[in-house]
């Protein structure tokens, strides 16, 4: 199967629209961290050879900081793949698949060892980007964290042409 055409500029467009500086509140809404609040810093960057996406920096609750990355690339069938934090491998988890759904919108499916969910970011507007990530509990998906950050930066990156 193929992708429809202006698929890969739609892509292009949404990743250029997550690039600049990001932060925003959010909220462990299940399970037992449930209610935790927290307030996350982002730096979006895409690179510069492939279709894809890297958030990096940080979420903070109260006095303690953790470091927080997602990366994704364009990779054949699957879509795309990456890691959340160090992957599976470590204490994060791996991006198995994913695609834009529109220009507007990408969904990415996440696993670690028997976990199964998916992670994803919606932009409703230039200033605002919406993440959510849900995990699998016998047939249902259930949103376990959400959060919605500001873009801090001034400037909606993917309406200006690049050169």
């Amino acid at each position: 199967m193929t992708a429809p055409a202006g698929a890969g500029e739609r892509d292009r467009t949404f990743f250029q629209s997550v690039e600049g500086s990001w932060a925003g509140a959010g909220e462990i809404v299940a399970g037992k961290y449930k209610g935790t609040k927290f307030n996350c810093t982002f730096a979006g960057t895409t690179p510069s050879k492939k279709l894809g996406m890297t958030l990096d920096g940080g979420c903070r609750v109260g006095v303690f900081m953790q470091k927080m990355s997602a990366s994704v690339v364009q990779s054949g069938s699957a879509g795309y793949r990456g890691k959340f934090m160090d992957g599976a491998e470590g204490s994060g988890l791996d991006i198995i698949s994913g695609n834009v759904v529109d220009g507007r919108k990408v969904v990415f499916a996440i696993n670690r060892n028997e976990l199964r969910g998916v992670m994803q970011a919606r932009l409703p507007d230039d200033d605002t980007m919406n993440v959510t990530v849900s995990v699998r509990v016998e047939d249902a998906m259930v949103p376990v964290i959400g959060m919605s950050l500001k873009r801090v930066d001034g400037a909606a990156v993917g309406a200006i042409a690049r050169q």
